[in-house]
This record gives structure tokens, sequence and C-alpha cells, in this order.
């Protein structure tokens, strides 16, 4: 039992100093303060219909109003039945956010490490370069936090994978099960998307290494297990998997049945993103330094250049308050770089890189090429439309690939390999079977290398004119002299980034030299490094995320205060749109059914919709889609303009006109009178449906008494009372999603149609009718059975291969 404590303790002590340090970092929310996320603030405000609906029914709502006119909340924080799997990710994140965040990066990447049989000094060590990487602090910092989610449990699927080719079968199927099902409920694919492309790499690493060794049986041993730990991970997760997919086919990463633009122009054919969308954000090759100097791009769109700037003397020479320069000075736009927006440097670490480069030397075998492979190909695809080959093929060829944008944000690939390698430079370093001479070797080289580039940089920096996409801008809105003063800004970031580089670099060496030369003990060096480490990342990740980040919770909990327009509107007690035209964020969405607000995957078609006529103000269709209320602004003040020609929550149509293509049906909303006029596309895919729109009439009797009346209404149900003499065709102004809505008259189940190319309508019988339409999704139904037979089978797999697993040991 001694043995046992003895063993287990190191590791102990370790996630104790990992708790401690996340909390230090994130120490306000020992005050009970919480981050302000942008990202954040608009998820609460997109989600808050649903989080209502529970608070006060108890029960979950698959359906949201007040987003976009209508859309699933499946992307939007929906709770599943038996998703045992979630509580699991829950006790795991025990912390309080984002310090949750930072520690699952720490533990995982500890675990990958000691999987890796690294002493848990250096696992530790290479946890503190992995969790400050500066792009996995600045997500946290702007509310991306389910890409911090899905990236910390990256290191524990490769952990588990890597035990499987160990031999370790048993638990290496448990812990790959495991970390495939927590990585999945992050439910961040591109995340998980990138994570695959690595595995590859591994997997072609692992395969040539099989082959040479001939041990290839056991190769694909270990991939059989392997794949069967994923395909269990995905029975864990079923629910949220198979809802994602059915949305992602009717969303806009999804292929348009338009081949059109809203000027009329032809549109570019794809099965997903365009190009133009998927590559907005490609990193520039020189761009790429700042991997290793952080600001020598100018580091964030916005940076502190501070009182001793020349940007801040040319605000004081045009007679600006001195306070108020300063503030200006905290957002001097100091970045050119090729993107259009960045948040801050991907900063990998001066002190990280050049341990990577000195493990280029020293590390032998297919741990090496797995992780240089990685981070080769993740650094080449960063560069999206500036390496137009690669990325074109991948686009056209590559599975999926089309369904992500933002392209630089694969660089987290580069930021988990380079920090497990250069930590296997440290180990090789202190290993007793490599020669002095060899280590020597390695650090010069590696000291020429790294020390080398930084004073080429600077004795090169006449090259550079410090000139920046967005500079046209600031030119024409604060002239000439601020651009001069800017470059100052911009030459002196840049020179004193690189001195720092180049001190740590020469710090870093001369610890390996000291260490090599016996004046330094192995754990010496580790502290030092330890030090160097942390001085270099959370310097830098300071400069971007700290204390002035958190805010009090209740600010976090209600990030929108109802302005005047918001009152009166709310006064308003019937069912209603809202459009918000003086914001396009999701502060409508808060506090009313709004046409707008912030989701990266749309509903296609309304978006579609939006494109073409709601964002032209189209009254026809604004109307059609019972917007009431219009936000405007006039001479500064924000006002409600009621629209009382709204059509209402449904109507009785006498005219039904068939469209051959979904560009005709959109097209015709232009001057549709949608009152009296719906329209529909013959050009569908769903057999069923085909054959019972083929049965509608084109023309219906209205009779000027008759009335469809809401009753009822709830995200997910909504009740309506019907009176006509005749038989009627009614448009709903609810948004059709055929994946979930059934519609009932008098209990009994209708077909219902998408009509106005993204309405509701159904022929109603003469007579007194109630119409209902309930959101049943049957993926959910489904998925939860899956997901509940998973988890009783991985309970019992879990039992009994514990139990081989320690008897065998």
């Amino acid at each position: 039992m001694q043995f046992s404590i003895k063993k287990v303790l190191p590791h102990f002590l370790v996630f104790v100093g990992f708790i401690i340090l996340s909390l230090a970092y994130f120490s306000p929310v020992l005050k009970g303060k919480e981050i302000y996320q942008s990202d954040i603030k608009q998820y609460i405000g997109m989600s808050k219909q649903q989080t209502d609906f529970k608070a006060e029914t108890g029960e979950e709502t698959y359906w949201t109003n007040s987003a976009f006119g209508g859309m699933p909340t499946y992307q939007l924080g929906a709770r599943y039945p038996h998703n045992y799997i979630k509580k699991l990710d829950l006790a795991l994140r025990f912390l309080p956010r984002p310090a949750d965040y930072l520690f699952l990066y720490f533990a995982g990447f500890y675990l990958l490490l000691l999987v890796l049989k690294v002493d848990f000094k250096l696992a530790a060590l290479g946890a503190l370069a992995f969790g400050f990487s500066t792009y996995l602090i600045i997500i946290l910092g702007v509310g991306h936090n389910s890409k911090a989610h899905a990236i910390a449990y990256m290191p524990l699927v490769l952990s588990g994978i890597i035990l499987t080719f160990k031999r370790k079968y048993i638990f290496g199927f448990l812990l790959t099960t495991v970390a495939m099902a927590l990585q999945l409920v992050a439910n961040h694919p591109q995340m998980t998307y990138y994570l695959m492309l690595l595995v590859l790499v591994l997997g072609i690493a692992y395969l040539v290494d099989a082959y040479n060794k001939k041990l290839l049986p056991h190769y694909f041993k270990s991939v059989g297990v392997l794949v069967i730990a994923v395909i269990l991970a995905l029975g864990l997760n079923a629910t949220s998997i198979m809802a994602t997919k059915e949305y992602a086919n009717e969303s806009t990463r999804s292929k348009s049945e338009l081949t059109i633009n809203p000027d009329g122009s032809p549109k570019e054919a794809s099965s997903g993103l365009s190009k133009e969308y998927i590559t907005e954000y490609s990193y520039g090759f020189f761009e790429s330094l700042n991997l290793y100097i952080s600001r020598i791009v100018g580091g964030g769109n916005h940076e502190d250049v501070g009182k001793d700037s020349a940007s801040y003397e040319f605000f004081i020479r045009q007679g600006v308050p001195a306070l108020q320069a300063k503030e200006y000075a905290k957002q001097t736009p100091t970045y050119w770089g090729n993107q259009p927006i960045v948040e801050a440097p991907a900063y990998v670490g001066a002190v990280v890189i050049f341990l990577f480069v000195f493990a280029l030397f020293l590390v032998k075998g297919r741990l090496k090429w797995w992780l240089v492979g990685g981070t080769i190909l993740s650094l080449l695809l960063s560069y999206g439309k500036n390496l137009g080959f690669l990325t074109d093929f991948f686009i056209d060829y590559v599975p999926f690939y089309n369904k992500f944008r933002a392209v630089s944000s694969i660089q987290v690939i580069l930021e988990l390999c380079i920090p497990v390698l250069a930590i296997f430079g440290l180990s090789r370093l202190f290993n007793h079977y490599v020669k002095d001479e060899e280590k020597l070797k390695a650090l010069i080289y590696t000291v020429a290398i790294t020390a080398g580039l930084a004073v080429l940089l600077l004795l090169s920096k006449s090259a550079f004119n410090f000139a920046g996409v967005n500079d046209g801008y600031f030119k024409q809105s604060y002239g000439q002299q601020f651009m001069d003063a800017l470059r100052d800004d911009r030459k002196s970031m840049f020179t004193a980034d690189i001195l720092r580089t180049l001190v740590l670099v020469l710090l870093s060496a001369e610890a390996i030299f000291m260490f090599l030369k016996k004046k330094l003990s192995e754990n010496v060096v580790v502290v030092a490094f330890a030090v160097l480490i942390l001085f270099d990342l959370v310097s830098v990740d300071r400069r971007y995320v700290n204390n002035d980040n958190f805010v009090s919770a209740l600010q976090v909990k209600k990030p929108y205060q109802a302005n005047a327009a918001d009152i009166q509107i709310l006064k308003d007690t019937t069912h209603f749109r809202v459009f918000d035209i003086t914001d396009a964020t999701a502060r409508a969405s808060y506090f009313h059914n709004s046409l707008g607000g912030y989701h990266a995957a749309k509903l296609k078609r309304y978006n579609e919709l939006y494109d073409f006529h709601i964002a032209r103000n189209n009254m026809n269709v604004l109307n059609m889609l019972n917007t009431k209320y219009i936000i405007a602004e006039e001479e500064g003040k924000i006002f409600p303009f009621t629209n009382t020609d709204a059509n209402g929550n449904a109507w009785f149509v006498g005219n039904i006109e068939r469209k051959e293509s979904a560009n005709a049906e959109i097209i015709a909303l232009d001057s549709l009178d949608t009152k009296t006029v719906a329209v529909l596309s013959d050009n569908l895919s769903d057999e069923k449906y085909i054959k019972n729109v083929a049965a509608l009439k084109a023309n219906y009797t209205v009779d000027s008494l008759a009335t469809i009346t809401l009753k009822e209404y709830q995200p997910n149900y909504i009740k309506y009372q019907s009176k006509n003499t005749n038989p009627g065709f009614a448009v709903f102004s609810e948004i059709y999603y055929g994946k979930g809505w059934q519609a009932y008259i008098n209990g009994k189940p209708e077909a219902h149609y998408r009509v106005d190319y993204v309405l509701r309508g159904m022929e109603i019988p003469a007579g007194e009718h109630t119409i209902e339409f309930k959101f049943e999704p049957q993926v959910i139904q489904t998925g939860s059975s899956i997901a509940l037979a998973s988890s009783i089978l991985f309970a019992l797999l879990l039992v009994g291969g514990l139990y081989f697993g320690f008897k065998k040991k």
C-alpha cells in the first residue's frame, strides 16, 4: 500500500498544482466574478427562450422561435435523454468557467505524455506549455467555449490510441471510448475533424513502422479495437450526432438549391460553404513567424502601445486630453498581417519552439514523424487561399473539408504537436544513452537556426513596409500623420518582440549548455524551463486575457438591457416577430421572436430568404413573417415602428402558384402578394411530399368571414382554431422544418407543406377545426434509444475490462 501511495502521490500533487494554476490565472472567479465572453453573450441571447421554457416547465424544447424566425436548438445547448457521458464531462469540469477548460488542457496533455512514457516532471512541464499556448487562452477570452472544450480532449483521445498501439488493448479501448465520447460531447465538429486528420497522420506513421518491423497483424488488430471504440463513442453521443447531422443537411453548411446570387449573378456550385467564405481567415506566410515571435506582425487588431508610443504622442499633438489619448493608445490598430480580424497572435512560445527545433536533431522514429507531419500539414492548410492549390484540393476532394470555415484554426494541431516534441527534446537531453557530443551538436544547430533567424529579422527590418490590409481606412479617418506614427509603433513592436525572443532563446540555450557542462542538475534545468515557459507564455497571454475581462456574474447572466423600443414592444402580449435593423447581434433574440440572431449555421433556406429579401426590407416578405415591429433609429433615438400590414399568425389564400425551381420560387417573392397568393416549388426530392403537393388545387374560394386564430403558443407547440364555410389553404407565419414539426387537424395527423420558400401551409377542410403543430423530432427518440443501449453496453465492457485487465496484471 505504501508503494502505491508513493507512486500516485506525485501525480496527485501535479493535478493539485494544475487546479491552483488554473484558478490563479483566472483568479477573479474566486471572488464570484465571471469572464465576459462576446460569443457567450450572443449564445445567451439566442438561447434565452429555451432557457426560460425549461425553467417554467421543467421540459426541454428542441425548437426556438426567438432567432432567425425559428430554428432547432440542437446547436444551442440542447440537452438530450440518456446522455450520460455529458454527466461525466460536467463532473470533470468542476472548476468555475473558464478555469475548468484550462484545467482540462493541463490534465489531458499531462496524461498524454505519461502514456508516452515521459517522466512526470517533464509531463507537467509540457502541460504548462500546451495549456498556456496563447491561442488556447484567447479562445477562452472571446467565448469559443465549445472549441476549447474539444481541443482539451484531443490529447486524451491520442492517449487512448497510443495505449492501444502499445498492446494495452483493454485499457486503450476503454480510454479511447471515453475520450472520444467526451470529444464528441464538446460538439465542435470542426475540431473533431482536425483531430481526425492528425490521427490519420499518426496512423500512417505507425503503419510504416509496423511494416518495417513486420508487425502488421498487431497494427490491424489495434485499428480494429480503435474502430470499435469510436463506434461505441458515437453511440454514447448518438442523439447529438444524429440531430446535428440532420440539421446540417438543412443548414448553410449544405448544398444550396439556388444557382443564383441575390444580385442575379451565377452562384458558385458547392456542396458546402463557398471557397471565399472558407478561406476568409487565411494565415499569411510571414505571419507564421508569430508562432515564434509574438507580435512580429503587430499582435492583435488592437494593442495597447502605451504612453511612450508614437500614436499616443500623435493624439496629444492633436489636442486630445491625456486620459483620452491613453484610452486611444490602448486600441491602436497595430496588426499588419493578411487576415481581416485577429484577436491575438497564435503564439506557441519562443522557448517551446526552441525546444522543438532542438528535438528535431535528437528524437528519432515514428513519434517524431507523426508529430512533424501533423505540424507541417496543420501549417500548410492554415495558409488557405495563400496556398491555393493545396486548399482547393482539400475543398474539392477531401470529404467534409468544405463544411468548415476559418482555415487558420487548424493550427490547433501544431499547437498540440509542437509541445509534445519539445518535451521529448528535453527528455533526450536527460537520456544518458545519448552522447553528450550529439546533444552539444544539436544545441549548436538549434541556436544557429533560432537565434540566427531572430538576428536576420532584426538586420532586415528596413525591408518591411509595416502596412496592413486595413490601413486605407485608418488613413482616411485619421490622416497620414497618424499612419506615420502607427508605422513607428509597429516597427518598435517588431524590434522589441524579436529581442524578447532572442533573449529567451539564449537563456534556454544557456540552461542546456550548463547542464551539459555538469553545472546544473536535471531538476534545476526542469525548474528553469518551467520558469522560462511560464514567463514567456503567461506574459503574452495576459496582454489579451486578464482580470479586466471579468465582470459581475449578473452582467454575464443578463447581458442585455431593454431599451425604450424593447419596453414598448414587450407590452404587446400577442404573438409576432421583430426585425431589429439597428443591431445585427442576438440582442433582439433575448427579448423577442426575432428575424435576426447570431449563429454560424443558420437554416439554409431562411438565410437565403434573408439575403434576397429581408436584408433589402422587402415588406411583402416581412409581412408574411408576421413582422409586427421594426426597431429603427432616427436622430440617435431607437424606436419601434409598428407594421400594421403584417399578415398575422395564419391566413387563407386563394391561389397557389407552382414554380419549377428554387430560383423561380425565391424570385417570385419579390413582388408576390403574400396575403392572397402562396408559392411553392415542384422541384422537390421527397417522393411523399411530391405526391401530396401534386394533389393540391391551384385555386381556393376564400370566404370573407373565414378565420384562423392562434389559441396557444409555446416554442414546440402551436394551436389554432379555424372556421371556414369552404375547404381552404392556410399559410402559417412559422418556419417550415419537415424533420420534426408534425401537423394535426382535430388530433389526426395531416400533411403540411413548405410554401413561400420558408413557411408552412396546409389544406383545411370546411367547418370548424382545431389545428396543432407539435415539434416531435424522431431523431431525438431514436438517438436517445441508441445512447441508452450504448451506455449499458459500455458499462458492462468497463466492468469486465477493468476486472480482466487488473486480473491479468
